[in-house]
């Protein structure tokens, strides 16, 4: 499982990507109030942490500085190989769901736009990704963020079963 404490984004070496960007309009009695909404993902490749967020402006920037601040406060370090996930793992959230395979060595991110921005910025390198059900890019990403949630490394699996290391 990902470790869930606070993580402090000062000391990282934080990269960037946006996902989406959305423009929204509301109407109101004088007229249509036009905003944007960025959804923006963030990651340390070398330490193994990511983290999303969503931001809302009037202007395209702002928002995604706001993306990029929310995105600091929900960091999680996941547990990888060397260069692959451990095992296979399939996140859900609403009708979303998103299938993590590991890779051998070689085979690259074979994801699409929202899971790619993910395992990119986690420093996953190898893997195997199917996004099911939903193409929404906000359900995607959450959705993919359950899954590395959910992975365990050898140690944790070994406590769960009893056993040492070694025996697995």
């Amino acid at each position: 499982m990902a470790i869930r404490k606070k993580i402090d984004a000062g000391k990282l070496n934080l990269k960037d990507q946006v996902v989406a960007i959305n423009r929204v309009t509301k109407v109101v009695k004088g007229g249509k109030n036009m905003s944007f909404a960025a959804l923006v993902v963030i990651g340390d490749a070398d330490m193994g942490i990511v983290g999303y967020g969503s931001g809302k402006a009037k202007e395209v920037p702002q928002a995604i500085r706001k993306g990029i601040e929310a995105a600091k406060k929900n960091l999680y370090k996941i547990n990888l190989t060397e260069t692959s996930i451990p095992h296979l793992v399939l996140g859900r959230y609403g009708s979303g769901q998103v299938l993590l395979k590991p890779a051998p060595e070689g085979t690259g991110v074979i994801a699409g736009g929202a899971v790619r921005a993910v395992m990119t910025s986690a420093g996953v390198q190898n893997v195997l990704t199917k996004s099911l059900g939903t193409a929404n890019p906000h359900n995607v990403i959450k959705a993919t963020f359950d899954a590395l949630i959910q992975l365990r490394d050898k140690a944790q699996v070994a406590a769960l079963r009893g056993k040492d290391v070694s025996e697995l």
